[in-house]
């Protein structure tokens, strides 16, 4: 029967003192006010039921309930502790006789606990509640001979003191087990902070930039597709995903691109490379790309993220810097060439011009070839050296009326018509008239030389969206393939067998000196359309 009561105190002590520790387990509480003196409290009332619970021997009261006050001295000190004993103390006295013993081991244990507490206090809490136990086996033990209480029955003491150490273990272990789960969710959760923290940065970064970031896997297939894809290609992430990388990358840099990542499978070293990605409205883009590759288990490489950056601008600039850096080398050798030619050319010209022997043929050819070296050399010379501008208010539409004025005859014996549409009577624009009729020379020139068998060819003048005016001139000539639209303007590049290229490289340079723009489409076969687009006058 005595067995059996220790079982149950030892079964009310365990859940009363689990049962705050899981609740606040699932709950997060703020911070507790003088929370060690309302611990000591609640693990009086503990002592209080314990003590209800407790069986009398002979007007002596038996149960576990010094448990939990070691426990109290253990984990937050003597002045709790002492609370936690003042509760028991005042409960035993209610509940049951032998007041003198009672009161008399109880101030043996508080001081003993006490003293003991002070130079124990650097341990650990687990080792105090072992330390004090053994302390309070000794106290027990000196009180027992004293009174002289069951000295006959040693049996019944060892059982108690067993019972009372399984409350101080059962209940050191659940108060470690809960400080440790504690500590763990505390880490957890700090670490979740800081992985929300990093993904949100992180999300930010890849939500916001005009990089594109993917990562691809051993299979070369992306398993991750930046926001930035929808922004820049066009593509929703979910659409990439349904499709291989490689069908959006340029054919011509398809294989480059799978070497370059097989080399980084097997070197493990980070590459940089250059390829074209389709945009969604069929143009190719430039792109820079820097991956790295990223190890797994077994120091292997599970993933590359490739980050890419759009260069296409940046290629324009390198472009036309190549062209402006052309322009300046041509300028300066043709300023030299043509300065050096024009003088022996024109002592030729003079001689030829003399020596004429009636309508000698080959007298002729000299005369015209000489003639078309000067031309070129005057070419040159517009090009090499600078000339002095004088901007004047001008209406455009007379400057081109005037220029077809100059080219009717020779449209009429080559079979050519010209159709001039304008929609108002007057574009005025600020520009260097002789300079501009020379543009509008060049580009018509080039249209009827382009059309052997005659036709039409189409001038158009209209006000841009921008308050621009813009000038089309569309033919009906042979055409021009669209891979070598990008050369049109480059020096002595030309697609005319007596041509020299510097014609239209003149009238770019014209055109970008009056802040305006040229370009050309074409296909073959199906004539050319030159648009030139001009600021307007204020």
């Amino acid at each position: 029967m005595i067995l059996l009561d220790y079982i149950v105190n030892l079964a009310i002590f365990s859940l009363l003192v689990s049962t705050p520790l899981v609740i606040f387990s699932f709950i997060k509480f703020r911070p507790i006010k003088l929370i060690r003196i309302w611990t000591s409290l609640y693990a009086g009332v503990v002592s209080v039921i314990l003590i209800m619970l407790s069986f009398q021997q002979q007007e002596y009261s038996y149960d576990i309930r010094y448990a939990p006050v070691i426990l109290i001295f253990a984990y937050l000190g003597p002045l709790p502790g002492l609370i936690t004993g003042l509760i028991s103390l005042l409960t035993r006295l209610l509940t049951s006789g032998q007041w003198y013993p009672a009161i008399i081991g109880w101030g043996f244990l508080m001081m003993g606990f006490s003293v003991i507490y002070y130079y124990i206090k650097r341990f650990t809490a687990i080792k105090r509640s072992f330390i004090l136990f053994a302390a309070y086996i000794v106290m027990y033990g000196i009180t027992v001979i004293v009174f002289n209480i069951f000295i006959d029955n040693p049996i019944f003491h060892i059982q108690y003191l067993l019972f009372v150490m399984l409350g101080v273990i059962i209940g050191a272990l659940l108060v470690e087990s809960y400080m440790k789960l504690h500590r763990l969710n505390s880490r957890l959760t700090d670490m979740y902070r800081l992985v929300e923290g990093s993904e949100s940065k992180y999300r930010l970064i890849a939500e916001n930039t005009s990089d594109l970031i993917m990562v691809m896997d051993k299979e070369q297939a992306i398993s991750y597709f930046s926001p930035s894809h929808k922004m820049v290609l066009g593509f929703q992430c979910c659409e990439l995903e349904s499709f291989e990388l490689c069908k959006f990358i340029h054919p011509d840099d398809v294989n480059r691109f799978r070497t370059t990542v097989k080399l980084m499978f097997d070197k493990k070293e980070s590459q940089s490379m250059e390829f074209r990605l389709k945009h969604k409205e069929g143009h190719w883009m430039e792109f820079e790309s820097r991956c790295m590759p990223v190890k797994g288990e077994n120091d292997l490489i599970a993933n590359i993220v490739i980050i890419s950056r759009d260069i296409s601008e940046r290629k324009q600039a390198e472009e036309i810097l190549l062209r402006s850096e052309k322009l300046s080398i041509v300028g300066e050798l043709a300023a030299g060439v043509a300065h050096e030619i024009r003088n022996p050319l024109t002592t030729l010209k003079g001689f030829m011009q003399l020596y004429k022997r009636g309508d000698s043929s080959i007298d002729e050819l000299l005369l015209s070839e000489l003639e078309r070296i000067e031309t070129i050399t005057s070419q040159l010379l517009t090009l090499g050296k600078p000339q002095a501008v004088q901007l004047n208010r001008t209406n455009i539409l007379e400057l081109i009326e005037g220029t077809l004025e100059l080219l009717a005859p020779e449209a009429l014996m080559s079979n050519i018509q010209f159709k001039l549409d304008f929609e108002e009577s007057a574009y005025f624009i600020i520009c260097e008239k002789n300079q501009l009729k020379q543009v509008f020379l060049n580009i018509l020139k080039n249209a009827m030389e382009a059309m052997k068998d005659g036709g039409e060819i189409h001038i158009t003048l209209q006000r841009g969206a921008e308050d621009e005016c813009i000038i089309s001139v569309q033919d009906q000539g042979c055409g021009i393939p669209e891979e070598l639209l990008p050369r049109l303007g480059e020096p002595f590049y030309t697609l005319k067998e007596k041509g020299t290229g510097l014609g239209l490289m003149i009238s770019h340079k014209i055109i970008k000196q009056h802040q305006g723009s040229i370009t050309f489409s074409s296909n073959e076969k199906a004539g050319t359309l030159v648009e030139i687009k001009l600021p307007s006058a204020s």
